[in-house]
C-alpha cells in the first residue's frame, strides 16, 4: 500500500498531530466531571477535617473526667446490710458529685441501693457507705459517680 507523505495514516497504531483533548476542551468548555470531581475532593477534605476536630474534642473531654471512682472494698455486714468503701476523686473541689452503690443478691438480683454525694474535697477521698438490702447481698457494685457537667457515671 501506498500512502501519500501529505495525509497522515489514521488507526489504532497512529499518532495524530494535534492533541483532540484541547480541541474538544476549546470547543465545548472544560466538563463538568472535573469540577464536580474537584468539589467532592474538597467537601470531602472538609468534612474529614471537622471529623477529626471533634474526635481530638471528644478525646480530650473525656480524658480529664470532673470525678471518677473505685470500689475498694465491700462487706455483707449481716441478711439485711451491705457495706461498701468507695475511692472517689474529684478533680475541682467545687464539683458535686453523686454516687450510687448496688447491693446483688447470689441471683444476681438488685436487693438495695444507696446514692451518696461527695463535694468539697480535691483528690481521692475514702467514702464508707451502708446499704440496706430487703434480702442478703452476696456482692456490692459501684454503679459509678456523675456530675451536672458528667452524665456517664464513672
Amino acid at each position: 500500500m501506498v500512502t501519500s507523505p501529505s495525509r497522515p495514516e489514521s488507526g489504532p497504531g497512529s499518532s495524530p498531530t494535534h492533541d483532540t483533548g484541547t480541541d474538544l476542551a476549546e470547543r465545548y468548555g472544560r466538563s463538568d466531571a472535573a469540577r464536580r470531581r474537584r468539589l467532592v475532593v474538597a467537601v470531602s477534605g472538609l468534612v474529614g477535617v471537622v471529623a477529626l476536630a471533634w474526635l481530638g474534642w471528644v478525646a480530650l473531654d473525656s480524658s480529664s473526667p470532673d470525678v471518677q471512682s473505685r470500689l475498694t472494698a465491700y462487706d455483707v455486714v449481716d441478711g439485711r446490710t451491705a457495706r461498701a468503701t468507695v475511692t472517689v476523686t474529684l478533680a475541682d473541689p467545687d464539683v458535686r458529685a453523686s454516687c450510687l452503690v448496688r447491693a446483688v443478691a447470689v441471683d444476681s438480683s438488685p436487693v438495695g441501693e444507696r446514692s451518696f454525694t461527695v463535694t468539697g474535697v480535691e483528690g481521692p477521698s475514702r467514702v464508707v457507705v451502708d446499704v440496706r438490702t430487703e434480702r442478703e447481698a452476696d456482692t456490692v457494685r459501684l454503679i459509678g459517680c456523675t456530675t451536672p457537667d458528667q452524665s456517664r457515671p464513672r
